[in-house]
């Protein structure tokens, strides 16, 4: 694709363009309208919020790629919201869980590591030099970066892209199929919502522990829900973004410290800025949970997370192009194939055990999204459910490095 100037390249136009965008969708889907509410029972409200973005940057109006609000998005308002969610949380509710989402979300990391391997395997008995290559060029090397993206995050596809050096073009072909597969599957996800008691149904599944946790959470909030005043507003942003510093902070002398005296550990991402930020804000908001701030969610921290949820939402969307996927089909139809193999271990696992829709669907965005997506789609749930999101992702951090360099090396050792 030809690319040109956009028509708009500053962030602040942009920026408004993306909140004009969320606020029209709030509306529109908080409406009575009887044709507004049939739309929305068909299309869900979160998939808009990052659908709409991508048509700006699709359609050249916003340039996606070169524009600053993701990356303000991700590392100011990621670790903000991620406290303010956090504040409620009561582990031992979530511990209440069981054993199932654990097992749900570890199935979907081995759904990722064996799918790799055996989408290269697939397609080399039928087009060998679609997944073959050489050098900085071995499909192979690419596919490691997807694997890092889709078992942790960003700071893990990082991680795999200095491992196995592929290509800076090989790099930008996988980075556009990781997007494109994974959203197509966030889109799926999504819908199911809408549709989870029939899904539960189908699983045999006892939703009755989720709903339990939904309950009590959602009771607590409102025995101490009050009108915020300008005060408990600005404290609650004030912890948020003081904790959001304090953990950039450390994060700066943590990470360089590793890479210096410990460089191994970056195999588990140990060595990455963006995974301290998110490990270290993500632990501040489980130690207010113990405190008095935990009754700030009275006053609306979760409500102000989940704006700067869907805030990085309309970001990661305007990042999406969606004419790319007429470029390079046979990696997308890989992509595809390996997409579908840690759905069909998912569905598998979870007929076995009976597990809830929740838990397959945290299963498998606690590894494909991690702490961008997996409260997102926790809190499109309910938002009480968000923290289990938040939680989860943080294990896919940890496991994400090792998990990808594992799925690397058998995706080296099967590629023609």
């Amino acid at each position: 694709m030809e690319h040109t100037q956009a028509l708009i390249t500053n962030d602040a136009v942009v920026f408004g363009l993306l909140l004009a965008i969320l606020a029209f969708v709030f509306k529109t889907s908080s409406s009575d309208h009887p044709g507004l509410k049939k739309f929305y029972s068909f299309v869900p409200m979160l998939l808009l919020c990052y659908f709409l973005p991508s048509l700006l940057n699709t359609f050249n109006i916003v340039d996606g790629e070169n524009s600053n609000l993701y990356f303000v998005a991700s590392r100011y308002l990621l670790p903000a919201c991620l406290i303010l969610l956090t504040l409620s949380v009561d582990l031992r509710e979530i511990a209440r869980l069981g054993y199932k989402p654990i097992l749900m979300f570890l199935t979907g990391t081995v759904g990722v590591i064996l799918g790799g391997p055996l989408a290269i395997l697939i397609v080399s008995m039928f087009d060998p030099e679609l997944v073959g290559g050489a050098g900085p060029e071995a499909v192979w090397r690419g596919m490691t970066t997807v694997a890092g993206s889709w078992i942790g995050g960003g700071a893990n596809q990082a991680a795999m892209y200095e491992v196995f050096k592929p290509s800076d073009n090989l790099f930008g072909i996988m980075i556009t199929v990781d997007i494109i597969v994974a959203e197509v599957w966030m889109a799926f996800l999504l819908i199911g919502i809408g549709k989870k008691e029939k899904i539960d149904k189908f699983f045999k599944a006892d939703s009755s522990s989720v709903e339990h946790l939904q309950r009590k959470m959602e009771a607590y909030g409102k025995s101490i829900a009050k009108n915020p005043t300008t005060t408990d507003l600005m404290v609650m942003l004030g912890i948020a973004f003081a904790a959001t510093a304090f953990s950039h902070y450390c994060a700066d002398i943590i990470a360089p410290s590793i890479q210096e005296n410990a460089p191994e550990l970056g195999k588990f991402s140990l060595t990455s800025k963006f995974f301290w930020l998110i490990v270290i804000s993500t632990t501040i908001g489980v130690i207010l949970s113990f405190t008095k701030a935990r009754a700030y969610e009275g006053t609306g921290a979760s409500k102000i997370g989940t704006v700067f949820i869907f805030i990085l939402v309309a970001t990661i969307g305007m990042k999406m192009d969606i004419r790319a996927l007429g470029d390079h089909p046979g990696l997308f139809m890989v992509g595809g194939i390996w997409m579908l193999i840690h759905i069909v271990l998912l569905i598998v696992v979870g007929l076995i055990i009976r597990a809830p829709y929740f838990f397959l669907a945290m299963g498998s965005k606690a590894n494909i999204g991690g702490a961008a997506s997996a409260p997102v789609l926790a809190a499109a749930f309910h938002p009480a459910l968000a923290p289990v999101g938040v939680l989860l992702a943080v294990l896919g951090y940890v496991l994400g490095t090792y998990g990808a360099w594992l799925c690397g090396i058998l995706m080296q050792t099967i590629a023609p």
